[in-house]
């Protein structure tokens, strides 16, 4: 059955019989197409004890199915001048590539047999695991990596999906074996969990006749998503320092956890952050620590809601004789703006900064493939786009206030890593 919106992008959605999820959306400004693929198979859902397994899994999808080798496949992309971009994130696991409106059905036939038939062979699995191996080991050396790993263990705790290291650690690297990574996929990737942007130059109705001949008779069953359980509470201030001293600069990881992608409150948020951390160069905390005290190399903040309340994350990467200041500056901007609230002027610059942004994100099959997907995940509706700069308008500036007043200094979780001794 499919769903039309009425104007702007005006996606088709079809679900498959199998409740594979497909959005279509025909764009002719150059003969190209760019699937995108998102599955709900991220960090979040490795099995306890065995972190990492999403992350092996994706590094091992386009590595040999059951009727491809690696290097098959590999040549069959190289033919037609692509590649598969394979990511994971907490949630989800993607497979993003651009191809030729002429080679869709190629391209589509080597994307569903790689998201459905790995055969992860052992070779394949000792290859990737080696490399792993490596990135863990360079992550140790990461200052970057080290603060930001240690800043959600300590945000969520350790036993918290957010709080492992997606990548998993070296013991859980070394002990996954072929049917670990076999499992994780068969619980994990199923049609039922799949949604598939296709956009660009072809016609929806082809998009989804395509999808369903390359995907219709694919029947795998799945897993339900297990609950994830409520971050803890934090009622005092929690910092760490990761003595790295022969690091040349040290990075400051400072946190919180907010709230859910859907709460209400999600777009009073999203400005607050903006103007915390993101407008103009790194908004507050940027003209602060970095443009009139010249603390930083960096600094911002972002915000990350999901399905679980997610964090607001300051990060700045500073000399390491400067940290107590730049910590005492970021300190100082969070206790005002909970205290103070933005200002009207701040309020109309970011709506606005936001509202006009919309159209450049949408201006490539990619950034619409996305956003369709992240629309489609949290149940946003296929007219989305047109609602969204209305959404973000509405914000008033006590609205961004109350969101600003749930941070504060004394409750944060901070981490310090590089050549600093606290």
């Amino acid at each position: 059955m499919s769903t039309l919106a009425s104007a702007g992008l005006a996606p088709t959605r079809a679900r498959l019989d199998n409740g594979l999820v497909v959005l279509a959306k025909q764009a002719t400004a150059t003969p190209a197409v760019t699937l995108h693929v998102m599955c709900r198979a991220g960090a979040a859902h490795d099995p306890i004890g065995l972190p990492g397994a999403s992350h092996l899994v994706a590094r091992l999808l386009d590595r040999g199915t059951e009727t491809r080798s690696a290097e098959d496949i590999a040549d069959a992309l190289e033919e037609r001048g692509v590649s598969l971009a394979i990511k994971t994130s907490r949630h989800t696991m993607s497979i993003a590539v651009d191809c030729l409106r002429d080679d869709f059905d190629a391209v589509l036939a080597i994307v569903a047999d790689v998201m459905r038939r790995p055969a992860c062979p052992d070779d394949q699995l000792a290859l990737r695991r080696r490399e792993t191996l490596t990135r863990l080991k360079q992550d140790e050396d990461n200052p970057a990596v080290r603060a930001g790993e240690e800043l959600f263990s300590i945000m969520y705790g350790s036993s918290h999906p957010y709080g492992w290291r997606s990548k998993g650690t070296p013991d859980s690297v070394a002990r996954m074996t072929r049917e670990d990574l076999l499992a994780f996929h068969r619980a994990w990737l199923a049609p039922g969990r799949v949604s598939m942007a296709i956009v660009g130059d072809i016609e929806p109705a082809r998009a989804v006749d395509r999808v369903l001949g390359a995907l219709g008779d694919w029947n795998a069953a799945g897993k339900e998503d297990a609950p994830i359980p409520a971050p803890p509470v934090r009622t005092a201030r929690e910092m760490q320092v990761i003595a790295m001293p022969s690091k040349a600069q040290a990075d400051i990881a400072y946190g919180f956890v907010t709230i859910t992608r859907l709460d209400p409150a999600y777009y009073a948020y999203w400005v607050m952050n903006t103007i915390l951390g993101q407008y103009g160069i790194g908004g507050r905390i940027g003209d602060h620590v970095r443009e009139k005290q010249g603390l930083a190399y960096y600094a911002y903040s972002t915000f990350d809601p999901h399905v679980v309340p997610g964090p607001l994350v300051v990060r700045a990467g500073v000399d390491g004789a400067n940290v107590d200041r730049a910590l005492a500056t970021i300190d100082a901007e969070i206790a005002a703006i909970a205290a103070e609230g933005p200002t009207e002027a701040e309020i109309a610059d970011t709506k606005r900064f936001l509202i006009g942004s919309l159209p450049r994100t949408l201006e490539t099959n990619a950034g619409i493939a996305f956003f369709l997907q992240t629309a489609e995940h949290f149940g946003l509706g296929l007219d989305y786009d047109l609602r969204l700069p209305a959404l973000v308008d509405g914000v008033t500036r006590d609205e961004a206030h109350a969101a600003a007043r749930t941070l504060a200094p004394e409750r944060a979780s901070v981490v310090v890593a590089g050549p600093y001794a606290g």
